[in-house]
């Protein structure tokens, strides 16, 4: 059984950044893409950004265009979410997803495999 966990968030300004990391193990890591939800209080869990097996062509909600940077390491089987010049509507519960098909998609049901999440606050 494959496991994502997720680390890395935590309180920060308005205007700051912070890395996630997503680790992945017990799956062919290489095959799949992976994405980024987030999900505030009260709120539906929405996409953020996704990138497909070979790390090319990454795909950002408008939200988060030309600040955050999704990238992934398949020899480390592992993904990364760059945030930068944070906003307080960017507090969430951030997750990882990974599906089976090696294509981007935004809906969260398109996705097999789910971390934990981890808490981004971003304070004004």
């Amino acid at each position: 059984q494959g496991q994502l966990v997720e680390s890395g968030g935590g309180l920060v300004q308005a205007g700051g950044s912070l890395r996630l990391s997503c680790a992945a193990s017990g799956y062919t890591f290489s095959i799949g893409a992976m994405a980024w939800f987030r999900q505030a209080p009260g709120n539906e869990r929405v996409f953020v950004t996704a990138i497909n097996w070979n790390g090319k062509n990454p795909t950002y909600a408008d939200s988060v265009k030309g600040r955050f940077t999704i990238s992934r390491d398949n020899a480390k089987n592992t993904m990364y979410l760059q945030m930068n010049n944070l906003k307080p509507e960017d507090t969430a519960v951030y997750y990882c997803a990974r599906r089976d098909n090696v294509r981007i998609a935004v809906g969260p049901n398109d996705y097999n495999d789910w971390g934990q999440g981890t808490q981004v606050t971003v304070s004004s």
